[in-house]
Protein backbone atom coordinates (compact mmCIF):
# COMPACT_ATOMS: atom_id res chain seq x y z
CA UNK A 1 0.00 0.00 0.00
CA UNK A 2 1.55 3.36 -1.02
CA UNK A 3 2.58 5.68 1.78
CA UNK A 4 0.11 8.48 2.35
CA UNK A 5 1.63 11.96 2.02
CA UNK A 6 0.31 15.15 3.53
CA UNK A 7 -1.11 17.64 1.03
CA UNK A 8 1.08 20.65 0.32
CA UNK A 9 -0.74 23.88 1.23
CA UNK A 10 -1.37 26.39 -1.51
CA UNK A 11 0.98 29.38 -1.33
CA UNK A 12 -0.70 32.28 0.51
CA UNK A 13 -1.76 35.39 -1.38
CA UNK A 14 -0.54 37.69 1.39
CA UNK A 15 2.80 36.19 2.36
CA UNK A 16 3.72 38.92 4.83
CA UNK A 17 0.56 38.37 6.88
CA UNK A 18 0.71 34.61 6.52
CA UNK A 19 4.24 34.56 7.97
CA UNK A 20 3.01 36.27 11.14
CA UNK A 21 0.18 33.76 11.58
CA UNK A 22 2.47 30.80 10.90
CA UNK A 23 5.09 32.12 13.31
CA UNK A 24 2.51 32.51 16.04
CA UNK A 25 1.31 28.94 15.45
CA UNK A 26 4.89 27.64 15.49
CA UNK A 27 5.59 29.36 18.81
CA UNK A 28 2.39 27.93 20.29
CA UNK A 29 3.36 24.41 19.24
CA UNK A 30 7.10 24.29 19.81
CA UNK A 31 8.11 27.36 21.82
CA UNK A 32 9.85 30.53 20.79
CA UNK A 33 13.30 28.91 20.91
CA UNK A 34 12.45 26.77 17.89
CA UNK A 35 11.02 29.55 15.72
CA UNK A 36 12.77 29.77 12.35
CA UNK A 37 12.01 31.24 8.95
CA UNK A 38 12.66 27.80 7.44
CA UNK A 39 9.88 26.27 9.54
CA UNK A 40 7.55 29.15 8.69
CA UNK A 41 8.23 28.60 4.99
CA UNK A 42 7.55 24.87 5.35
CA UNK A 43 4.24 25.54 7.06
CA UNK A 44 3.19 27.87 4.26
CA UNK A 45 4.34 25.64 1.42
CA UNK A 46 6.71 28.24 -0.03
CA UNK A 47 10.42 28.23 -0.76
CA UNK A 48 12.83 28.63 2.14
CA UNK A 49 13.84 32.03 0.82
CA UNK A 50 10.31 33.41 0.35
CA UNK A 51 9.79 34.81 3.92
CA UNK A 52 13.04 36.78 3.59
CA UNK A 53 11.31 39.05 1.08
CA UNK A 54 9.37 40.54 3.99
CA UNK A 55 11.45 39.64 7.06
CA UNK A 56 15.25 39.90 6.78
CA UNK A 57 15.72 37.64 9.79
CA UNK A 58 13.96 35.54 12.38
CA UNK A 59 14.20 38.45 14.82
CA UNK A 60 12.38 40.75 12.43
CA UNK A 61 9.52 38.28 12.18
CA UNK A 62 9.47 37.77 15.95
CA UNK A 63 9.40 41.53 16.48
CA UNK A 64 6.34 41.79 14.24
CA UNK A 65 4.58 38.96 16.10
CA UNK A 66 5.28 40.71 19.40
CA UNK A 67 4.22 44.08 17.99
CA UNK A 68 0.86 42.59 17.00
CA UNK A 69 0.47 41.31 20.56
CA UNK A 70 1.00 44.78 22.01
CA UNK A 71 -1.30 46.31 19.39
CA UNK A 72 -4.09 43.89 20.28
CA UNK A 73 -3.39 44.30 23.99
CA UNK A 74 -3.78 48.07 23.72
CA UNK A 75 -7.01 47.67 21.74
CA UNK A 76 -8.30 45.32 24.45
CA UNK A 77 -7.48 47.87 27.17
CA UNK A 78 -9.15 50.64 25.17
CA UNK A 79 -12.29 48.50 24.85
CA UNK A 80 -12.84 48.45 28.63
CA UNK A 81 -15.97 49.88 30.20
CA UNK A 82 -15.26 53.59 30.73
CA UNK A 83 -16.10 55.66 33.80
CA UNK A 84 -16.05 59.38 34.46
CA UNK A 85 -14.46 58.76 37.84
CA UNK A 86 -10.70 58.27 37.33
CA UNK A 87 -10.61 55.78 40.20
CA UNK A 88 -13.40 53.69 38.71
CA UNK A 89 -11.80 53.88 35.29
CA UNK A 90 -8.49 52.70 36.76
CA UNK A 91 -10.29 49.77 38.40
CA UNK A 92 -11.90 48.89 35.07
CA UNK A 93 -8.51 49.07 33.36
CA UNK A 94 -6.98 46.70 35.90
CA UNK A 95 -9.73 44.15 35.41
CA UNK A 96 -9.35 44.42 31.66
CA UNK A 97 -5.60 43.81 31.96
CA UNK A 98 -6.17 40.66 33.98
CA UNK A 99 -8.86 39.48 31.58
CA UNK A 100 -6.44 39.74 28.67
CA UNK A 101 -3.77 37.79 30.54
CA UNK A 102 -6.28 35.03 31.28
CA UNK A 103 -7.78 34.85 27.80
CA UNK A 104 -4.54 35.24 25.82
CA UNK A 105 -1.81 33.48 27.80
CA UNK A 106 0.53 32.92 24.83
CA UNK A 107 0.39 36.53 23.69
CA UNK A 108 0.82 37.71 27.28
CA UNK A 109 3.97 35.60 27.67
CA UNK A 110 5.33 36.88 24.38
CA UNK A 111 4.92 40.49 25.51
CA UNK A 112 6.24 40.20 29.04
CA UNK A 113 8.18 36.94 29.24
CA UNK A 114 10.21 36.96 26.03
CA UNK A 115 13.59 38.65 25.47
CA UNK A 116 13.11 41.37 22.88
CA UNK A 117 14.96 41.42 19.57
CA UNK A 118 17.46 44.28 19.17
CA UNK A 119 15.30 47.33 19.90
CA UNK A 120 17.16 49.71 17.60
CA UNK A 121 16.05 47.66 14.61
CA UNK A 122 12.39 47.42 15.59
CA UNK A 123 10.99 50.90 16.36
CA UNK A 124 7.42 49.80 15.61
CA UNK A 125 7.57 47.26 18.43
CA UNK A 126 8.72 49.95 20.86
CA UNK A 127 5.99 52.32 19.67
CA UNK A 128 3.15 49.85 20.24
CA UNK A 129 4.53 48.68 23.58
CA UNK A 130 4.79 52.30 24.75
CA UNK A 131 1.23 52.96 23.58
CA UNK A 132 -0.10 50.16 25.80
CA UNK A 133 1.74 51.63 28.79
CA UNK A 134 0.53 55.14 27.94
CA UNK A 135 -3.07 54.01 28.38
CA UNK A 136 -2.30 53.42 32.05
CA UNK A 137 -0.41 56.71 32.28
CA UNK A 138 -3.37 58.61 30.86
CA UNK A 139 -5.77 57.24 33.47
CA UNK A 140 -3.29 58.04 36.23
CA UNK A 141 -2.96 61.61 34.99
CA UNK A 142 -6.68 61.92 35.55
CA UNK A 143 -6.32 60.37 39.01
CA UNK A 144 -3.71 62.99 39.86
CA UNK A 145 -5.78 65.81 38.38
CA UNK A 146 -3.27 66.84 35.74
CA UNK A 147 0.37 66.43 34.79
CA UNK A 148 2.10 69.58 36.04
CA UNK A 149 5.05 68.51 38.19
CA UNK A 150 3.65 64.98 38.52
CA UNK A 151 5.28 63.10 35.65
CA UNK A 152 7.56 61.05 37.89
CA UNK A 153 4.74 60.27 40.32
CA UNK A 154 2.52 59.11 37.46
CA UNK A 155 5.25 56.78 36.24
CA UNK A 156 5.97 55.48 39.74
CA UNK A 157 2.28 54.73 40.24
CA UNK A 158 2.10 53.14 36.79
CA UNK A 159 4.98 50.81 37.64
CA UNK A 160 3.37 49.96 40.97
CA UNK A 161 0.06 49.08 39.33
CA UNK A 162 1.68 47.24 36.43
CA UNK A 163 3.80 45.10 38.74
CA UNK A 164 0.75 44.32 40.88
CA UNK A 165 -1.36 43.24 37.89
CA UNK A 166 1.53 41.34 36.33
CA UNK A 167 2.26 39.54 39.57
CA UNK A 168 -1.37 38.58 40.10
CA UNK A 169 -1.70 37.38 36.51
CA UNK A 170 1.38 35.20 36.92
CA UNK A 171 0.26 33.74 40.24
CA UNK A 172 -3.24 32.95 39.01
CA UNK A 173 -1.82 31.10 35.98
CA UNK A 174 0.89 29.20 37.84
CA UNK A 175 0.76 25.45 38.42
CA UNK A 176 1.98 26.09 41.95
CA UNK A 177 -1.25 27.80 43.00
CA UNK A 178 -3.26 24.59 42.87
CA UNK A 179 -1.02 23.00 45.50
CA UNK A 180 -1.04 25.77 48.12
CA UNK A 181 -4.26 24.77 49.88
CA UNK A 182 -5.89 28.15 49.24
CA UNK A 183 -9.65 27.89 49.58
CA UNK A 184 -11.80 28.48 46.51
CA UNK A 185 -13.68 31.45 48.06
CA UNK A 186 -10.35 33.17 48.68
CA UNK A 187 -9.27 32.66 45.08
CA UNK A 188 -12.62 34.02 43.90
CA UNK A 189 -12.02 37.21 45.90
CA UNK A 190 -8.35 37.59 45.01
CA UNK A 191 -8.71 39.89 42.03
CA UNK A 192 -11.04 42.35 43.74
CA UNK A 193 -8.90 42.27 46.87
CA UNK A 194 -5.74 43.11 44.96
CA UNK A 195 -7.56 45.88 43.08
CA UNK A 196 -8.77 47.29 46.40
CA UNK A 197 -5.25 47.20 47.82
CA UNK A 198 -3.90 48.97 44.73
CA UNK A 199 -6.49 51.69 45.27
CA UNK A 200 -5.39 52.07 48.89
CA UNK A 201 -1.77 52.19 47.81
CA UNK A 202 -2.48 55.19 45.59
CA UNK A 203 -3.77 57.13 48.57
CA UNK A 204 -6.82 59.32 48.72
CA UNK A 205 -5.99 61.78 45.93
CA UNK A 206 -7.87 62.02 42.63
Amino acid sequence: MPKKTEPVPAPPKDLREACVVAARDAIAEHGIENLSLRDVARRLGVSHQAPYKHYPSRDHLLAEVMRRCFENFAAHLDARKRFESPRDDLHSLGLQYLRYAQEHPLEYRLMFGTPWPASAEHPDLIRDAAHAFDILREVLRRVHGGTAGKRDQVDLDALFIWSSMHGLAGVMQSDCLGHLDVRAPVLARATEHIMEMVGRGLGSGG
